[in-house]
């Protein structure tokens, strides 16, 4: 999946992409609208907005599109959110009878402005001393030709003439608007396409390419590589979806009508006091702002961190001239360096996180959502004026805990339902049911209807607590290497084997497990999947102290433990698919819940606290910020993507090993702020687990590599 999630926005990349592999001539994707897809039809445009130009960057970006493309985007972008506009500029950059440079920084030596452009563009947008822009035409500039890293796409050095007025006179001056902005997310859409070359690339020599009698792709060096690197991609392109929303929900004005802060919306990121900031709330310069600052920190750092690694994975033939990796590579570092110093924006996205700013992560719901939101609405104010225990009731008689179940154990809610009911029940706090949530959807699927009546009730009313018997010391990430046996004995099984890792055992009632009942049959077939009373005889339980000195794992000894065969969940050797289940029910992923543990908001509240940090600390803030925040709108994409009937992809599973990495990542953050406040002294030990339980991070590396990018499993 790239930045577009819709099937129309599908269809563009599939079109543009289409077009590339053919041409990329100016005129070509003038003739076809691709430099209009963000203008006014009445300006020649196809009335689109910035988010599918962004879609187009990245299919672009994919096939290295040089020539006045980007610049003359970036240039009709700023110019329609000014006010009053051009409307013959707009005109002539749609149809590419114009093309434009835009001035991002500071030639070398301090001669003129670097712009990103060719020196015989027709339109030159350069910055004003007072946070204003103005385009110029050729005639009102002195230009020269700019050698840069880039191969393939031109730089000149912009000094305006003396004589022309910047501020009036021959050119047009546009006002405070946020063409740094802009250019950031649409550079950091071209780094998106830059990126997944790489990727694609790495990946797709990793396959055919062997050494030592294998594809090089089945070594765990080179597939970690390529899957990490597909992680980092998956993110940015999240923050560069969001930060083109942002801006097209905020065209270059506040809501009021008046004219922003320039700070908010027209300059470069500086160094201002850590706590002022331009913008203060949702839907103010503040918040486009923090989206892009997101964009600029992570998008650009992704291509180039791609791009080397397909070198890498390339080896020597990636070094050489002939190939094109080093192009893809001199483009990706072309584009951080336009986009801006990433830690300058990372130092802005704090100093905003810290002023209050943040960026929602709900879903725009459609037009049929209002009746269902009623209905919904009604139910849960009849729920809050109940008493407690009679409202735990009615959320375990009417199916609000597991709401995606169907009934009468649930509510059969679509996915649309569900984020209505997570968004309208935020404050009733239903239960939280553990290893529940995951035994209960295997009962209702799999269980007889004895199973599911003895169960399902005191399960949700709290009543019953489960513990998860899978894990042993020789089969933790390899579960179906598990040892633990099942015995036919009269009237049932007798099982005999260790567990370990069990969470909460010394508390549960009952615990799901899994044992060999056919050793003699293959790996994955054989087992099954049983419902153990942890008060049976044979089943003792040693609890395990952690680092933080809890007691919530433990060691489970099963000694001729007898089941019943009424308490055998599906099929006798049925068991692994049974178990799958257990972990891959039907709940949509809800965009605000992407993992337990440290918070990038927990940071900010940290930071508020104490005396501000020196500025190298800012700046590794505001990184942690802007991966939470990209986070937040990776669940978001999984959840628009669900309510789409789409396939999410590799999304999810993205999701989850950055959650568990950031979270790692701010309590170490914060613990070095704060080394002896309480809370953040045992997060940091912790979060240590994170990357190990539920899969370590190198499993879940090797199953993104296997079956998002296709390559060869282990032996």
């Amino acid at each position: 999946m790239g930045i577009g999630l819709t099937e129309e926005h599908l269809a563009l990349a599939a079109s543009v992409r289409g077009l590339a592999e053919r041409t990329v001539e100016h005129a070509a994707l003038a003739a076809q609208g691709v430099l209009g897809l963000h203008l006014p039809e009445e300006c020649g445009g196809q009335g689109y907005g910035l988010l599918e130009l962004v879609v187009a960057l990245e299919a672009l970006g994919e096939r290295r599109a040089p020539g006045a493309y980007l610049p003359s985007v970036i240039t009709s972008a700023a110019l329609a959110r000014a006010s009053g506009g051009d409307p013959g500029a707009l005109g002539g950059l749609a149809d590419g009878s114009l093309t434009a440079a835009v001035a991002l920084g500071e030639a070398a030596g301090g001669a003129g402005l670097l712009a990103l452009g060719s020196p015989d563009a027709d339109l030159f947008l350069v910055p004003l001393e007072d946070g204003r822009w103005s385009l110029l035409d050729r005639a009102d500039v002195d230009v020269e030709s700019v050698e840069g890293v880039d191969l393939d796409r031109a730089l000149c050095s912009v000094t305006v003439r003396d004589g022309t007025a910047r501020e009036g006179g021959d050119g047009r001056v546009l006002g405070a608007v946020p063409v740094r902005e802009v250019a950031a997310v649409l550079l950091g859409a071209d780094a998106c396409g830059v990126a997944a070359w790489a990727v694609a690339t790495a990946a797709g020599y990793a396959k055919v390419r062997e050494q030592f009698g294998r594809p090089i792709g089945q070594f765990q060096g080179v597939k970690h590589r390529v899957a990490a690197a597909l992680v980092a991609l998956e993110q940015a392109r999240a923050a560069v979806w969001d930060a083109a929303r942002a801006l097209d929900d905020s065209p270059g004005r506040t809501p009021t009508g008046e004219s922003p802060d320039p700070t908010a919306t027209g300059e470069s990121p500086g160094r201002s006091p850590m706590r002022e900031s331009p913008g203060t709330g949702a839907g103010s310069g503040g918040e486009v702002r923090l989206a892009v600052g997101v964009a600029a920190v992570l998008a650009p750092d992704a291509a180039v961190r791609c791009a080397a690694d397909a070198i890498q994975v390339l080896g020597g033939i990636g070094y050489t001239f002939e190939h094109e990796a080093h192009r893809f590579y001199r483009r990706a570092l072309s584009d951080r360096m336009l986009a801006g110093d990433a830690g300058v924006w990372a130092e802005e996205v704090i100093r905003l996180a810290l002023a209050g700013v943040r960026r929602g992560t709900e879903p725009d719901l459609p037009e049929e959502a209002a009746p269902v939101r009623d209905a919904i609405r009604a139910q849960a104010e009849s729920l809050r004026a109940e008493e407690p225990l009679a409202r735990l009731g009615r959320f375990a008689r009417e199916g609000w805990i597991m709401p995606y179940l169907p009934e009468p154990w649930g509510r059969g809610a679509s996915p649309l339902e569900q984020v209505i009911i997570h968004q309208e029940f935020r404050d009733l706090r239903r239960p939280n049911l553990g290893i529940g949530a995951w035994a209960v959807p295997s009962i209702v699927r799999h269980g007889t209807p004895e199973q599911r009546e003895r169960f399902l009730p005191r399960t949700f009313t709290g009543e019953i607590v489960w513990c998860q018997l899978f894990s042993e010391p020789g089969a933790g990430s390899d579960l179906a290497g598990l040892s633990t046996k099942a015995v036919r004995v009269e009237g049932g099984w007798s099982l005999s084997g260790q567990k370990i890792w069990t969470s909460l055992a010394q508390y549960a009632h009952w615990g799901i497990c899994l044992a060999r009942t056919s050793p003699e049959k293959p790996k994955h077939e054989g087992i099954s999947y049983f419902l153990v009373d942890m008060s049976s005889p044979g089943v003792t339980v040693k609890p395990l102290k952690e680092i933080n000195g809890d007691e919530v794992f433990n060691e489970v000894f099963l000694d001729d433990v007898f089941v019943p065969d009424d308490l055998v969940v599906g099929e006798v050797d049925g068991g692994w698919r049974v178990a799958r289940d257990t972990l891959s029910h039907e709940r949509v992923a809800l965009g605000d819940s992407w993992g337990p543990g440290s918070r990038h908001t927990d940071m900010v509240g940290l930071i508020a606290k104490l005396p501000e940090p020196r500025q190298a600390r800012l700046e590794e803030a505001g990184r942690l910020w802007a991966e939470g925040q990209a986070l937040a709108a990776l669940g978001l994409r999984v959840t628009l993507a669900q309510l789409s009937g789409s396939d999410p992809g590799t999304a999810s599973s993205v999701r989850k090993l950055l959650g568990m990495r950031h979270s790692q990542a701010v309590s170490e953050f914060c613990w070095s702020l704060a080394p002896f406040d309480r809370h953040w002294s045992r997060m940091i030990l912790t979060t240590r687990a994170f990357t190990i339980g539920g899969g370590t991070t190198e499993v879940q590396l090797n199953i993104i590599a296997e079956r998002a990018l296709g390559l060869p499993r282990d032996p």
